[in-house]
């Protein structure tokens, strides 16, 4: 039998041979174009943002040195809650003003964060990055002396449960919006060929670090989510140890949400909203 089979045993092996070959540069490749893969900026010059923004009645948010961070409206009331909104993984901040009525609505001031390497500010996009980032806005936005509230969209959902877990009690609340609980698991859903456990630097595990933030959380999913999946925003909102709102569209995608002023925003962000011992 071994006889009759030794004539195929050197083409298999040089099958086998090319095939690992094969499967680990296509790992290398994933490996080191990983960000490439989660990180889609649009990206203009910082006079064209600045138009761009003046014409959706806008003005940009700058630190203390003039650098620019992101977007607000012009006027604004003093003490009204804040609610710094932390974008997914595509666009730009400019193309989320739709959330700035929903959150009016409400009565809150929505505040545009542009993370580094998007839009027109410098840098590249990491989860270390945006992370510092984000915190470092949310400290300046602090210290106007109103409540701070995160929304967090897709990826921006990640960035918020990492700020808000880092430092609990300089978060008033967070709006997770089509939120994901581990970006391994979402990636090894999209890539079950590849070893996505092993390959991933920005890992983003929000169900381990919302165990340690005590605050209110509202979360709003897409029934029919095809690119985080609803089930990972189902699986982080048990891992939440303080007060929870769920809202779910059931026919909608990941970018299919409804954005204007109703419900389901108006529930949840009511929840969010009301003083701590009002909350169900």
């Amino acid at each position: 039998m071994l006889r009759s089979l030794s004539p195929w045993i050197p083409g298999f092996l040089k099958l086998l041979v090319w095939g690992l070959l094969a499967y680990g540069g296509l790992c290398l490749a994933a490996f080191l174009g990983q960000r490439r893969m989660m990180y889609f900026p649009d990206r203009s010059p910082e006079l064209e943002s600045l138009q761009r923004a003046s014409r959706l009645g806008l003005a940009p948010w700058r630190d203390g040195e003039g650098r620019l961070l992101g977007w607000r409206r012009p006027s604004r009331v003093a003490g009204r809650p804040r609610m710094l909104l932390l974008h997914g993984n595509a666009g730009d901040a400019l193309g989320r003003l739709d959330y700035l009525a929903l959150l009016e609505a409400a009565g809150l001031e929505g505040v545009l964060l542009e993370y580094p390497g998007y839009g027109c500010r410098p840098g590249d996009a990491s989860e270390a990055v945006l992370v510092a980032d984000a915190r470092a806005a949310l400290a300046l936005l602090r210290q106007e002396g109103a409540p701070v509230f995160l929304l967090g969209e897709s990826l921006g959902s990640g960035v918020a449960v990492q700020v808000a877990a880092a430092d609990p009690g300089a978060v008033s609340g967070l709006l997770l919006v089509t939120p994901f609980a581990r970006m391994t698991e979402v990636a090894a859903w999209h890539y079950p060929i590849l070893p996505m456990g092993l390959l991933l630097r920005d890992r983003w595990d929000s169900l381990e670090a919302i165990r340690n933030y005590p605050g209110p959380v509202a979360m709003l999913l897409s029934g029919r989510d095809e690119v985080v999946g609803a089930h990972q925003g189902r699986r982080l909102a048990g891992a939440c140890p303080g007060p929870l709102r769920e809202g779910e569209v059931p026919q909608a995608g990941h970018n299919e949400l409804p954005l204007h002023p109703g419900p389901p925003w108006s529930e949840i962000l009511s929840f969010l909203c009301m003083p701590a011992g009002m909350r169900p």
